[in-house]
């Protein structure tokens, strides 16, 4: 269960990142000043295997289970400019710079994300139906 509900949270910021990189995708200034960039979520275990065993050589401890979030970071997108002299960000020429986020890329990145984390929900549900079940045959015995 703590495993699907790690990975459920990962999902669920993922999701997030996700939104905020389609609502930014005409932002031509940041608070920074600068155009704004594409994020991804890294995440990965909690623990590793060899983390595990050098911490305790001779008695393993159980391991911390699930996933985790280890960062936020800026892709390297580049960017694209387009004519629009009308805009107040434009530049001598007419051009503005904007991310060259690719909505058909979030968008599928969202469906995804969105399998991801409803096959967690299952494993959990599936988790705790098992929990319930042995606790109906511990009663009876």
């Amino acid at each position: 269960m703590q495993i699907s509900r790690s990975g459920m949270d990962v999902e669920w910021q993922r999701l997030q990142v996700i939104a905020q990189n389609i609502a930014n995708m005409n932002t031509t200034r940041t608070a920074g000043g600068g155009v704004y960039q594409a994020r991804r979520l890294v995440s990965g275990p909690v623990e590793g295997f060899a983390q595990i065993l050098s911490r305790y050589p001779g008695q393993p401890a159980p391991p911390k289970r699930g996933v985790t979030v280890y960062d936020i970071a800026a892709t390297n997108a580049a960017t694209q400019r387009l004519f629009d002299p009308s805009h107040p960000h434009a530049d001598d020429g007419g051009f503005v710079t904007v991310p060259a986020i690719s909505q058909a890329e979030e968008m599928t990145l969202m469906i995804k994300t969105t399998r991801a984390y409803e096959a967690n929900l299952v494993a959990l549900s599936a988790a705790q139906q098992i929990y319930s079940s042995a606790l109906q045959v511990g009663r009876q015995a």
